[in-house]
């Protein structure tokens, strides 16, 4: 059986706790980093645990191997333009009551 996504199974959250907890981008990569790497980040290749992260393309490279991999590749929210704050309200009104 997965495990429940925490973001989409809140029950009672209100729309002022959630904005509290995603209303920015910020807190959103807060909370997909730990989603998508809940043991900490681990390179898919080598499984190395140190990386960097680049800035600029917004990628975090494997310190070891050097592969580098975005926070939102392999998920939902992959080649997506829309902020990840956009893609958090999108999901927490569709899961509401």
């Amino acid at each position: 059986m997965a495990a429940k996504n925490q973001v989409q199974f809140q029950p009672g959250l209100s729309l002022t706790a959630f904005l509290d907890r995603y209303g920015s981008e910020q807190r959103c990569r807060e909370a997909l980093m730990k989603a998508r790497w809940p043991k900490g980040w681990r390179c898919l290749d080598c499984g190395h645990t140190s990386h960097g992260h680049l800035r600029r393309r917004d990628v975090y490279p494997c310190n070891r191997c050097k592969r580098q991999v975005s926070l939102t590749s392999g998920t939902l929210f992959a080649e997506t333009r829309l902020p990840l704050r956009t893609w958090f309200l999108a999901i927490y009104l569709l899961t509401q009551h």
